[in-house]
């Protein structure tokens, strides 16, 4: 059992039930993660991930090992029949699977690196741990997506919800790095998996990849994409069809308190970390409208959820080796 994609949940309704229920009782399955290690790889930066991802692991009683392939692994190579005589050290079939005798779950975080476009959709690095690693992988954010992210969004907007068909908008800001798309496209895909009046606002030219956004409505026009919302969702993404460029920087397109005016006193959301001033202003982050805190407590609920099912999954096979094992004797 692998958590890859938002799409991995069978019933996010459900999903989002139980991550509320472990919120209550973080540690009544203390004793599940007994004598399992989860091996965390990180090929980019992070805050939020690693801590909630190991704090949620520690919850469960598992051990945890954590390495920076930034500055502490050796350089990977992933193409299949490549003669390694440049920089790669050491290829993925070995890597994967070395990992895997060491941890029972494997978590990566690999970003895009916004220059291959075709490269990143191919998810090299996901893709190659997946093909050679005999364990479970968790998807930390990869170059296209951010399943953890999104599954603490559904939580975090569940415990706000509203006693109408909600609206909610998710809207492009500008930013002034190249940033990939995969927390918007988990965002989306999340968001079709829900009862809601959905929009997604950009300026033109800055459209998500289409065989993810599908038929979600999208916005030209920020303010009539805001009027009425219930939960404004704030990220910046760079261009898709000019990959990985940034062609609009317009600071109008920031998250002003006018413009939240302009909603049906919505819920402001973003994953962070945050540029203030310039996704947003620092009297919407600050307001009491802002979810991003509770957000991001939310996310060691969601991936010790994930943890769990994982964890749940494979211990039915261990109780068949111990039998297996006995019916020798």
């Amino acid at each position: 059992m692998n958590y890859i994609s938002i799409q991995n949940i069978d019933s996010l309704d459900k999903w989002v039930k139980q991550a509320l229920k472990i919120k209550k009782k973080p540690l009544k399955n203390k004793k599940l993660g007994k004598n399992k290690t989860l091996g965390m790889l990180f090929f980019n930066s992070s805050l939020r991930t690693r801590l909630s991802t190991q704090k949620a692991a520690l919850n469960l009683g598992m051990n945890v090992m954590v390495m920076n392939f930034t500055s502490e692994g050796w350089t990977l190579e992933f193409e299949d029949g490549a003669v390694m005589n440049q920089g790669a050290s050491e290829h993925i079939k070995e890597a994967a699977e070395v990992v895997s005798q060491y941890c029972d779950i494997i978590a990566i975080r690999a970003f895009a690196g916004l220059i291959d476009k075709e490269k990143d959709n191919a998810e090299t690095v996901l893709s190659g741990f997946l093909k050679y690693a005999t364990v479970p992988i968790v998807n930390m954010e990869s170059a296209t997506g951010h399943p953890l992210q999104s599954l603490a969004d559904a939580i975090t907007m569940a415990e706000h919800k509203t006693e109408h068909r909600p609206k909610v908008v998710l809207t492009w800001a500008p930013h002034p790095k190249a940033l990939p798309q995969a927390v918007a496209n988990s965002f989306v895909q999340m968001m079709q998996l829900q009862d809601a009046d959905f929009v997604i606002t950009h300026p033109e030219g800055y459209e998500l990849d289409p065989e993810i956004t599908k038929d979600s409505k999208i916005e030209y026009d920020q303010d009539k994409a805001f009027e009425n919302a219930d939960f404004i969702y704030t990220k910046n993404w760079s261009n898709y069809k000019e990959y990985g460029q940034i062609t609009n920087s317009d600071p109008n397109w920031t998250v002003t308190a006018d413009k939240m005016k302009l909603t049906n006193n919505a819920k402001f959301m973003h994953c962070l970390p945050v540029r203030r001033n310039v996704i947003v202003t620092d009297e919407v982050i600050d307001s009491e409208n802002s979810l991003v805190i509770e957000q991001a407590n939310n996310r060691t609920y969601a991936v010790q959820l994930v943890l769990e099912k994982i964890l749940s999954f494979l211990a039915p096979k261990e109780k068949t080796k111990k039998k297996s094992k006995k019916d020798k004797k």
